[in-house]
């Protein structure tokens, strides 16, 4: 018997990696998210994705079985793809490959090279593919691979220069993205946001169910990437080594400002920065305003948060983001955990509470929920910050749970949630504050009504 240790993992705090990738194509309009892979892996991803969304998500499959396992899946992929085209007439198709097509070897471009020339007189989509298998990465480098796949492969040709902005936003909820636009809209620019699920993946009611839903980001504008002044990049972990924004920055020289995605004063500040310089528009009053009632918030709830432990988990961009917001108001970070590994984790922790905490947080990479459970017993925090899987931890720990990011299972509205800028900022500061004055008025005695 071997005296290693046996690693396993119990309850893992990622998801798979083509599952960003389905959601991020699902933000480019008339697009088709499409797995190269098992049914099962499709049918899964909606079923997880529905929950979260609350709404239908339709994801294609070239549905690969024993044979294909053996033989190779060229011939399902090839007719996958053109029953996509009779069936919802999708004018993207978003091909991202799984474990198994991975693990076989299938030479997915070469097949859509084949496909383009065998099919060469239909009026063929636009395909985009991106290699996305779960044993070497995470949902968010699903997400981030296929935004950098949609600028590589659909941006082929500098266009004339003009008042536009890129805006690559991260993982944010839909009501996030409807928040930036209605920002970019008030700069007065044009802009490009990669991806956009604002629409897609919270749509009005409909009579008639839509096969193709509106909204996302429509190909020309994705085209027209590459004449814009420049492009914020929204997150701070580096997830790959070349992103959509470097991408456009290394073959058309479109600059590109990165920054943290905007939660919180010090990071939403940034953010608007970064806005002024690439326009040249001053914040404007409306959100001055939004930035003067969040900091008004901030000294009157301060006494209800100063002082507070917490653990923050989940997608490492949103942990980094909700670490620089936790330090600002006063609450101790003292572990923060990803599922995920990246470049930088640790070095961008103590970026974003340098002159604010002695020390940043205790940073932990490749972990799942076990293993923060394990260490989360020695460390006696006040609350947890992270999405719904951490829910039955919070519980045997007796401590409450602040839900941000994804998934949100167990409660209602998570794509709903705002979370960015100012505006997302106070709305967030306002549940934390209320979270705490919940669980400190629920586990007094008297049950007074007045805090």
């Amino acid at each position: 018997m071997s005296d290693s240790p046996y690693v396993s993992t119990t309850n893992a705090c990622k998801l798979c990696t083509p599952l960003g990738a389905a959601l991020a194509f699902r933000g480019v309009e008339g697009a088709i998210p499409f797995l190269h892979g098992s049914q099962g892996c499709a049918t899964y991803m909606r079923r997880y994705i529905i929950s979260h969304f609350r709404e239908p998500m339709d994801i294609a499959s070239s549905a690969l079985g024993e044979k294909q396992a053996v033989f190779g899946g060229g011939p399902n992929l090839k007719k996958g793809i053109l029953n996509v085209m009779s069936k919802y007439g999708a004018t993207v198709v978003g091909v991202a490959t799984t474990c198994l097509t991975e693990t076989i070897g299938d030479d997915v471009p070469g097949l859509l090279a084949e496909f383009r020339k065998e099919f060469a007189d239909l009026p063929l989509p636009e395909i985009v593919n991106v290699s996305t298998p779960s044993y070497s990465g995470t949902h968010m480098e699903g997400w981030h691979a296929a935004t950098a796949a949609l600028a590589s492969q659909l941006v082929r040709e500098k266009v004339p220069a003009e008042r536009r902005v890129n805006l690559m936003p991260g993982f944010v909820s839909p009501a996030d993205i409807r928040y930036f636009k209605e920002i970019l809209d008030d700069y007065g620019v044009a802009y490009t946001v990669l991806p956009d699920i604002s629409e897609s993946m919270d749509r009005p009611a409909l009579l008639d169910y839509e096969k193709l839903p509106a909204g996302g980001t429509p190909v020309a504008a994705i085209r027209a990437m590459s004449g814009a002044l420049g492009s914020i990049e929204c997150g701070r972990a580096d997830h790959m080594a070349e992103s959509a924004a470097t991408n456009l920055e290394r073959r058309f020289g479109v600059r590109n400002i990165r920054v943290g995605i905007p939660i919180g004063v010090r990071e939403s500040d940034d953010f608007f920065a970064a806005l002024e310089e690439l326009t040249g528009t001053p914040l404007p009053e409306k959100y001055a305003a939004e930035r003067g009632r969040l900091i008004d918030a901030y000294v009157d709830g301060h006494k209800y948060v100063s002082g507070k432990r917490a653990i923050v988990y989940g997608e490492e961009d949103h942990v980094i983001a909700m670490v620089a917001f936790l330090a600002e108001i006063g609450v101790k970070p003292i572990l923060a955990a990803t599922g995920a590994t990246c470049r930088n984790f640790k070095q961008a922790l103590a970026d974003v509470t340098e002159g604010i905490l002695p020390e940043p947080p205790e940073a932990r990479e490749g972990v799942d929920f076990h293993d923060i459970a394990e260490q989360a017993a020695d460390l006696a925090p006040d609350l947890l910050v992270g999405h719904s899987k951490g829910y039955r931890y919070a519980k045997d720990m007796g401590v409450p749970l602040l839900r941000v990011g994804f998934p949100i299972h167990d409660r209602f509205g998570g794509q709903r949630l705002l979370h960015v800028g100012y505006r997302g900022t106070q709305a967030l500061f306002d549940r934390l504050v209320n979270t705490i004055l919940e669980r400190k008025q629920a586990g007094n005695e008297i049950g007074y009504g007045y805090l």
